[in-house]
């Protein structure tokens, strides 16, 4: 047998593995790393965070991932960044490392994400010759397997299409593993560029999950446009100085997206600023301050989000409502959420011992874990071998 499938047989067969999770999102703004010990599978599930680190993207990546990530682009530049986005997370994973005193072979797993560069499930793409879902992320395994000497698995959105689902969102399969709580509705709030949440019944009803609507991806498009020295807004500081202009929410919320049946899916690609050009253009608000303009996509972020709340839970939501990603730093955008879903407790996910910036890696060293070791019907990611 070849030495690395019987290294794979092995890792799959121990008690417990070491796993580093990878995340990128689509802020496009840097790279989550996770290091855990995942102890059993499934309902015997135990995971132990040991390292967590996020590591900005430079600059010039961040600029090209985002010219990529628009309907018309040169292929050769998706190519090369296929393989580039790798071999630099590869960087980014053995830095880490090594800032934390862990050799490469002291990790079984590798469980990389990638970066969406073009999420189209078949309502948004709308093409009748082609009547299922698709989605790209880059960043090859088998180069991050190649530079580390991990056993990596990747690409784990892919399974999901073929099984003829949306792709997204996956965190429900992780979620319902590591935060299902008898008796007590809990809803797992991520507010990163897309903003999406899972639902976990109190009474031990199916998991639940959807997109929402934009969060950061268009709050962080605005301060690059108006504020050149900064990349988002800290805080939500910017947006507490603005009003929210009902005319402009109005036009932003009549996009047919909102109108669409639950459970769904989206990025940016819907959700772009010419989405929010075209919605000024018609309210005559291109000349709208900065301030207000945050002030009101931050209001259009936490509206999506009650509005689906409210479709799962009625229209007085109780639930643990535990946030994490990007936005759940934002304290104008917390306020907002707490107008609109009075009855819910806002926490963050660090309540259940799992802090916000790392929840997703974390997600994503789960399903390699229960890919290699748990139940054949959660089987997600492409296998990539070291040489």
């Amino acid at each position: 047998m070849n030495a690395q499938i019987a290294r794979l047989a092995a890792v799959a067969a121990q008690p417990s593995r070491r796993i580093i999770g990878l995340m990128s999102g689509t802020s496009l703004d840097g790279l989550d790393v996770v290091l855990c010990r995942c102890t059993g599978a499934g309902a015997t599930l135990h995971v132990a965070l040991e390292h967590f680190a996020t590591v900005p993207y430079p600059l010039d990546l961040q600029q090209r991932l985002r010219a990529i990530s628009q309907p018309t682009v040169q292929l050769q530049d998706v190519v090369v960044l296929h393989a580039e986005v790798a071999r630099r997370q590869a960087d980014m994973v053995l830095a880490c490392l090594q800032k934390w005193g862990v050799g490469p072979a002291e990790v079984d797993v590798l469980a990389s994400h990638g970066q969406t560069i073009w999420h189209a499930p078949r309502h948004q793409h709308g093409r009748p010759e082609f009547a299922h879902h698709a989605t790209l992320q880059i960043g090859d395994g088998d180069h991050l397997a190649q530079l580390t000497g991990i056993l990596t698995l990747s690409d784990f959105r892919q399974k999901h299409v073929a099984a003829g689902y949306e792709g997204a969102p996956l965190a429900p399969f992780a979620d319902e593993l590591l935060f299902r709580q008898p008796g007590v509705n809990r809803l797992l709030l991520n507010l990163g560029g897309i903003a999406n949440f899972t639902l976990l019944p109190a009474d031990g009803g199916p998991a639940l999950a959807t997109d929402t609507g934009p969060a950061n991806t268009l709050l962080d498009h605005v301060v690059r446009q108006h504020y050149p020295n900064k990349s988002y807004d800290a805080g939500g500081y910017l947006a507490a100085q603005g009003h929210v202009h009902a005319g402009l929410l109005a036009a932003l919320l009549a996009h047919p997206f909102f109108a669409q049946p639950f459970p769904k899916t989206t990025g940016p690609e819907l959700f772009s600023p010419a989405y929010l050009k075209a919605s000024q253009a018609k309210t005559s608000t291109t000349s709208l301050p900065a301030p207000d303009l945050l002030a009101t996509l931050v209001e259009l972020a936490a509206t999506s989000v009650a509005q689906a709340a409210r479709h799962y839970l009625g229209p007085q939501p109780t639930a643990e409502v535990l946030m994490s990603g990007g936005g759940a730093h934002n304290a104008t955008l917390l306020a907002a959420l707490a107008r609109h879903l009075p009855t819910a407790r806002l926490l963050s996910t660090a309540k259940a011992s799992v802090p916000p910036d790392a929840k997703e890696a974390l997600l994503f060293a789960v399903l390699a874990n229960e890919t290699l070791a748990g139940h054949p019907a959660l089987s997600l990611g492409k296998i990539s071998l070291p040489g």
